[in-house]
Order: C-alpha cells, then structure tokens, then sequence
C-alpha cells in the first residue's frame, strides 16, 4: 500500500453462497450493536424521486397493487440497490491487499448489489417503467431511501470495524429478530416480498423489449419474462443479501455467505461455524486487512478542500454523474453497449478515489475519500 500524503492547508476465485439458519441470525444481531438512529441525527427521510415510502407503500391493501404501484415499488427498489454501491466501493477501494479475503468478499458482494440493481431496472422496465437513475442517487450520510430500516445512517469511510458494523451489517440485516427497527420501519426483505405478492396478484404482462443482458459479477443479468422468472430474481436478491431463514443444507446455487454474514465474518474476525447450539463466528480467522485510513465524509462534504482536493473531487464526482447517465441511457433505449459504456467508466472512478485516499487531511485526522455527491446537489 502506498504512503499518505499529507495535503497542505488550502482554502477552506468465487467463495459460493451459504444459506443459514435463523438461529445464525440470532446469534450475530446479538453480539452486533445497533446502528445509530438517523432521525435522532436530524438527518431527512430519504424517499426516492417520486415516489411514496415503503411504509406508505406497503400499507395499500394488496387488492389495490396494480401496475402504477409495482412501477413506483420498482422505482424505490432502484434507488435503495444504488445507495448500497458507493459506500461498498469506498471500502474496497480502501483496502490495500486487493487478493486479501475480505477484500475479494467486498468485490463479490458490489458485483452482487450491481447485479440486484440490473435485475429491479429489468423489471421496471418489463412493466412499462422506465428506471430514473441519476434521480435516484443517493446524497450522503443519509437515511437509506424509502423510509428503510430508519434506524441506519449511511455514511461514506474507508473499511474500519465500526463501518462494517454500522452501515454493510445494518443495511443487509435479515428480518428475524430485526424485523423493524426503532420507529417500525420495514426492512428491505419485507419489502420484496411485498413486490413478489404484487406481481403474483396482478400477474401483469412482462415485456422483454428494453430489458437487459450483461454478465455483472458472478451472475448474468437476463430479461424476465413470466412470474417464474420474477420470484427467482426476487429470491437471489433477497438470499444474497441476508439470507434465508433455511437450513445451511438447502444451499441456493452455491456456497457464498449472504452479505450480512459475509460482513461479520469481517467485523468479527473469523468465519461462521455450525456449532451444537446453533451458527457462531467461530470458525477460521478472518484478518482484517491494512486499509486506507479514509475519514467518514461529512454532511455537505469536505469543507475547505486545497485546489488539488477540490479537482479530484470534481473529476470523481463529474466522472459518477456520467456513470449514472449513463446506466440511464442504457434503460432508456434498452441498449447493452451502453450498459457496458458506464461499467467501464465505473471503473475509472477508482483512480481519483484512491488519489484522494492517499492524501491526509490536515490536522492528522485521516484522509480524503470521494464524496459521490449527486448531480444538482
């Protein structure tokens, strides 16, 4: 890992995916604090462009989930599968052993979160929908969009313990215990199964034309067509992200840990185990690796950047408003070399991420880290 550079003052191979028991479940959210409210923090709900709550949402008798409700529903899912990604890529790009195997779990798991967002854009779009990305983007810290699981700030950093445990564990958090958080907000696993209920009621006619395919990470994004196609989809994002209440035996394609586990294998340090009593962290060490120590952005972004800062946070920030445009575009037109176009300027963000992470905020603090700060915010 390279050295930081201290910033004059200026101006101002794949692991397989495990399902696990709920006895697991049990057992982390015990030994896992509880995130700090982002309502006690003064920060708004964070509702996706147009769109009502997943509170508001859920609360329309089922009768009354038509076609308008599952394009509004969508349009939500959009935008909280986006709002996992930045945070995600931050503490990857953090980590300085990129073959580490916390560093190689992350990777995994944004290839997952990209894929989840192709999949509900697919969707979307099968319904008569159009996906609003760019609107969509998340300003942080923040409360997840929707009204999701409010409990949860999701906040900017480099990978550090407290970061695993407050923002990736409190974001993929199953249901069981945690099925509301301190103000009865639904968690994202009841909120798919919401969409999956309205789609079975409404049965509406899927449309391939303007759907998607493309390989993301280590699953291939396909077009769905019938009901059959919806509940698959809506059952690996749902599995991939906290796992089934099932037992580890009834494996789901492959041997993965889902995100929630795989996070506390990082947070605790060692693998989870099967143990007489249930599913322990107990299993072979996980070392946390040597990461940039980039410091949590905060509410507005960096104040005060030198005009080096400033430029870098410029590049990156004009570089992911392209990205989003971009992946916009691509379901606009429901062309695939777009789709490729911002997957490759995806990756060009990395640079100036990595440049602003290497450089010391005066005053010994920690470093610099991109700020993902959406278009017109």
């Amino acid at each position: 890992m390279t050295g930081v550079r201290e910033e004059a003052s200026g101006t101002g191979a794949p692991f397989g995916r495990r399902t696990f028991m709920a006895s697991a479940v049990v057992a982390a959210a015990a030994s896992v604090p509880a995130a700090a409210p982002a309502l006690a923090a003064g920060l708004p709900e964070a509702a996706a462009p147009g769109c009502r709550s997943v509170a508001r949402l859920l609360a329309v008798p089922e009768s009354g989930r038509g076609v308008d409700w599952l394009r509004e529903a969508l349009q939500v899912a959009v935008a909280l599968e986006l709002a996992t990604i930045p945070p995600y890529l931050c503490g990857w790009w953090s980590v300085g052993d990129r073959t580490s195997h916390v560093a190689r779990l992350i990777r995994r798991i944004i290839g997952d979160e990209m894929y989840h967002m192709g999949v509900v854009c697919n969707l979307l779009v099968a319904v008569g929908g159009r996906p609003r990305i760019t609107d969509a983007a998340l300003a942080y810290p923040g409360p997840l969009p929707g009204g999701v699981r409010e409990e949860v700030n999701v906040y900017l950093s480099g990978l550090n313990r407290p970061f695993v445990r407050d923002v990736m564990m409190a974001v993929e958090a199953p249901e069981v215990p945690l099925a509301r958080g301190a103000n009865n907000s639904p968690g994202i696993g009841h909120f798919y199964d919401g969409l999956l209920r309205a789609f079975r009621a409404t049965a509406p006619p899927l449309s391939a034309g303007g759907q998607l395919s493309q390989r993301i990470g280590s699953d291939v994004l396909e077009p769905v067509t019938d009901l059959d196609g919806v509940e698959r989809a809506v059952e690996i994002i749902k599995e991939q992200g906290e796992g089934t209440a099932s037992s580890p035996e009834d494996a789901f394609g492959d041997d993965y840990p889902a995100h929630y586990y795989a996070f506390g294998e990082i947070y605790h340090g060692r693998q989870l185990r099967r143990e007489d009593d249930g599913w322990r962290f107990t299993g072979a060490p996980v070392p946390f690796p040597d990461a940039r120590p980039m410091a949590r952005v905060p509410a507005g972004g960096w104040p005060g950047p030198s005009q080096r800062v400033g430029d870098l946070l410029d590049r990156f920030d004009t570089a992911y408003a392209k990205v989003l445009g971009t992946l916009e575009a691509a379901w606009a037109h429901g062309d695939a070399r777009t789709l490729g176009s911002a997957v490759r300027t995806m990756r060009a963000l990395e640079g100036p991420a990595v440049e602003l992470m290497e450089t010391g905020i005066p005053g010994g603090r920690g470093t610099y880290g991109p700020q993902f700060r959406p278009p017109g915010a």
